[in-house]
Parts: structure tokens; C-alpha cells; sequence
């Protein structure tokens, strides 16, 4: 069973960082996009960050200079570093991966359950 298990997420300090790491599991044939979103509480889920299979970027506005999003392809992996942390990036953080499963033709995108960011002030 294909699945991404999300891991890193704590209690931090303003000012201070995380590292998210989100990994896929499963017969895997190809992982194509991959990312991260923030869900802050009693709001919609937003996106943070993606990355190609080839390591092309995009950032939100509110992240940019701050976060940093990484691959390796190898382990199926998807990281978040985020630096700088405020109050407002507290929240869940999903990850995210479009991914074609071994024996099937086309690719589904996946989510995981989340790992919880909380930032205080």
C-alpha cells in the first residue's frame, strides 16, 4: 500500500527552526511533484511549498527566505526545512505527492495525516 508518513513536526520557540522530512512508502513506480502544505487552526489548508522530480521550486510569499524545500529522489523523500519560525506557521503540515503505484498506468496524488508545527511566541 502506497503511503507518505509525515515526521519532525514540535513545539518551537519563535525565531527558531524545524526540519520536516515526509516519506513514501510502498511499490512505487515514479514520484513526480511532491509538497507541503499548512493547515492553521480554523482555516483551510494552504500551500507552503513544492518541488519537481528534477528539483524545480516554488514557495509561497509568506514562506520565501525562510523555508527551504528538499528531495532526494532515492529514499522517495520530501523535506521542509523552516527557519526564522513565527507564531503564525503554527499548525498541521501535510505532505503531498503525486505518485504512479507499480502496475498501474496513471499517477494519483497522496496525502499524509499531517504532523503538528506549534510556534510560540
Amino acid at each position: 500500500q502506497v503511503q507518505l508518513v509525515e515526521s519532525g513536526g514540535g513545539l518551537v520557540q519563535a525565531g527558531g527552526s524545524l526540519r520536516l522530512s515526509c516519506a513514501a512508502s510502498g511499490s512505487i513506480s515514479r514520484v513526480n511533484d511532491m509538497g507541503w502544505y499548512h493547515q492553521a487552526p480554523g482555516k483551510q489548508r494552504e500551500l507552503v511549498a513544492t518541488i519537481t522530480s528534477g528539483g524545480g521550486t516554488y514557495y509561497a510569499d509568506s514562506v520565501k527566505g525562510r523555508f527551504t524545500i528538499s528531495r532526494d529522489n532515492a529514499k522517495n523523500t520530501v523535506y521542509l526545512q523552516m527557519n526564522s519560525l513565527k507564531p503564525e506557521d503554527t499548525g498541521v503540515y501535510y505532505c503531498n505527492a503525486d505518485m504512479r503505484p507499480s502496475g498501474e498506468m496513471w499517477p494519483r496524488v497522496y496525502w499524509g495525516r499531517g504532523t503538528q508545527v506549534t510556534v510560540s511566541s
